[in-house]
């Protein structure tokens, strides 16, 4: 795992003698410190991009993660904010934002891992600047709303007809529970942050597809797209977002690629999205963001 921070300055005024030293502390670092797959992280993302087929779209990219681990609160390793890479294990907003990332470099033509780390940190924090857990785009709605705004992504949104039902934001679940999340526990201070960022977004609308209307029809096939970000909608008080994935068809309808707490790894869901999301009361729908 490669933990970044864009935010530290470089050294300057260092005598020969404190590079020398440096750089011989660096090197024992990565020699000895670093376990060995910590190095897997740059080598898939350049192997995978270097491969990639000229047409390679976000799903062919999502699919390259299938198979690997699922891990939750995969972020959550630093006591300070980091941009956190970790294409080894992933769950379901990483699995996003690394298939977006990876989609990226190579629609502008930027195969290498630096240029992933850019676009990965774009996606992530508000504005694309790492400011501090607090610039972390934690609600998916605000992920949406922000990537939206650079240009990142398109959100799907008409008064037609699967998009028949409102969902109205009413968040604070983060502020209201900040002993779950290891930052706010460890930094009170930040909950006021917080819920400030979940005022600026409660009471804003957005048209979704009910999940009684996901079927195997040619309505919804023409809603959603193969490699749409699907953000299932819930009712749990407090959140927006239950689960997220990419969307699949099948002939037997839409499925979710995801990386799956049920299957403890990324997979393409056997069951389609209809039987998944009747299986969960809370799920209500889906909303649907396209990758630009």
């Amino acid at each position: 795992m490669y933990e970044l921070n864009f935010n530290s300055p470089p050294h300057k005024g260092r005598s020969r003698d404190g590079v020398s030293c440096l750089f011989l502390l660096l090197l024992f670092l990565i020699t000895f410190a670093t376990p060995a797959r910590s190095q897997n992280d740059s080598l898939f993302v350049e192997k995978v991009l270097n491969e990639a087929p000229a047409d390679a779209d976000v799903l062919y990219f999502a699919r390259q993660f299938l198979g690997l681990q699922y891990v939750a609160h995969t972020l959550e390793v630093n006591d300070k904010e980091q941009l956190v890479v970790n294409t080894r294990q992933l769950d379901c907003t990483t699995l996003v934002e690394n298939a977006a990332a990876l989609a990226l470099c190579h629609k502008n033509q930027a195969d290498n891992y630096a240029s992933f780390c850019h676009y990965l940190c774009q996606l992530r924090y508000r504005q694309g600047k790492l400011d501090g857990y607090t610039s972390r785009l934690h609600y998916f709605s605000d992920w949406i709303a922000d990537n939206v705004q650079m240009g990142y992504v398109e959100e799907k949104q008409t008064d037609d007809a699967p998009y028949t039902a409102v969902q109205t934001l009413k968040l604070d679940y983060m502020s209201k529970h900040p002993q779950q999340y290891k930052a706010l526990k460890a930094n009170p201070e930040l909950v006021k942050t917080i819920a400030r960022q979940e005022k600026n977004l409660t009471g804003r609308k957005y048209r979704y597809i009910p999940k009684q209307q996901i079927g195997n029809t040619a309505t919804l096939r023409k809603a959603v797209a193969d490699g749409d970000i699907i953000a299932i909608t819930c009712s749990k008080p407090g959140l927006d977002i239950a689960h997220l994935g990419f969307a699949v068809w099948h002939k037997d309808g839409l499925h979710l690629l995801n990386a799956s707490q049920l299957h403890k790894k990324v997979v393409e869901e056997p069951m389609t999205l209809e039987q998944y999301l009747s299986r969960h009361p809370s799920f209500t729908g889906i909303r649907v963001v396209q990758l630009l």
